[in-house]
């Protein structure tokens, strides 16, 4: 899986083509890595040539995602990876988990809430979204499917 380390320094929207292009880093699980990562996530996403539409719901959802993983988990860092297959991106927020934590879910009342709307506005971007314990050690992957229009979608 490619980096986007250098992702984030692209000044342009570009028309990059990939059978199946995907995208991976991890940030330190702090607040001031949220905008960084909302920063990553733009530049990859002109780069695939995703629409302006797509490129604001995906990260306000990595956005939303990432912001849940520094609060409520014992993360040291936090993993974000974004896939593209046919007409949808793939969201994967990856943490390092914690004692005692339950997956996500959205709280009844949580869109009349100043806290607590962000897994209600997941859920009314995506087309789905859910979690999964993390691959290896402790930890959750919380993942989101958003429908992607731009010059890299594939059947």
């Amino acid at each position: 899986m490619a980096s986007s380390n250098n992702a984030s320094s692209l000044g342009r929207c570009g028309g990059f083509v990939a059978q199946y292009p995907q995208d991976a880093f991890h940030l330190p699980a702090r607040r001031t890595s949220v905008p960084e990562a909302r920063r990553r996530v733009s530049a990859l996403l002109c780069e695939w040539g995703a629409d302006q539409q797509v490129r604001d719901d995906v990260e306000l959802v990595v956005s939303e995602l990432f912001t849940n993983a520094v609060r409520h988990t014992d993360s040291e860092k936090v993993g974000c990876e974004l896939s593209l297959v046919g007409t949808h991106i793939r969201i994967e927020i990856t943490d390092q988990g914690g004692p005692g934590l339950s997956a996500p879910h959205v709280q009844p009342g949580s869109v009349d809430k100043e806290c607590g709307r962000g897994l209600f506005l997941v859920g009314a971007l995506s087309d789905g979204w859910g979690s999964r314990p993390a691959d290896s050690g402790p930890g959750r992957i919380v993942w989101a499917d958003l429908p992607y229009t731009g010059t890299a979608a594939h059947n």
